[in-house]
């Protein structure tokens, strides 16, 4: 019969499990505190994230309100500018106006006093007036005769000698150019010089 002292194998299991068992300690109390206050404080990130998406949801809202903001200023901006557009010509057709108020007076006088001047009077008065309204708004006419004949601002009608102008210039306008500012509204209609006739 074998004596269990003489099995070293077994005997050095039996000592290597009595190690272990001597190296599992349970923890203390004060250990057991430290280990709840950390379970405790792992609730904090949920905390964390429910102010985070409380935030988030603020902030969304504050975007929806900021794109509303930003469609009613683009709505209003638009309404007022088409509003500009619209009523721009305003106080141009008041001015215009008044010189068919001064036409109109220009009628009258002729029809009391059909002898007289008046009518004659009256419409050249209207005329300069309206030139004037036109210039006062930047509509400027297009000075043509004796001026070299250029095809942005003229619109040449006919091409004939001429002794008094020289060639490739401008010898009459039959119907006035405009310019509103530097934009042509319409070219000036005239006659060009070709120069002095052949002999």
């Amino acid at each position: 019969m074998t004596n269990e002292s003489d099995n070293p194998t077994q005997n050095e299991s039996d000592q290597a499990s009595v190690e272990d068992e001597s190296m599992l300690e349970f923890p203390s109390a004060e250990e057991i505190d430290q280990i709840a206050g950390e379970a405790a404080a792992a609730d904090q990130p949920v905390d964390e994230v429910a102010q985070l998406k409380e935030q988030l949801a603020d902030a969304e809202k504050r975007v929806l309100m900021a794109h509303a903001d930003l469609d009613n200023f683009r709505r209003r901006n638009l309404r007022e500018t088409q509003d500009q557009i619209k009523y721009a010509p305003g106080k141009l057709m008041t001015e215009v106006l008044e010189a068919i108020d001064n036409l109109g007076r220009a009628v009258e006088s002729y029809e009391k006093d059909k002898n007289g001047d008046g009518l004659n009077d009256g419409v050249k008065m209207v005329a300069t007036q309206m030139a004037t309204i036109l210039e006062k708004h930047g509509c400027k006419k297009i000075e043509a005769v004796g001026a070299v004949y250029d095809p942005n601002l003229h619109q040449a009608l006919q091409m004939q000698p001429s002794e008094e102008h020289e060639a490739n210039t401008v010898m009459m306008d039959l119907r006035s150019g405009f310019q509103l500012h530097d934009r042509v509204l319409r070219p000036s209609q005239v006659f060009v010089s070709t120069g002095a006739p052949q002999e």
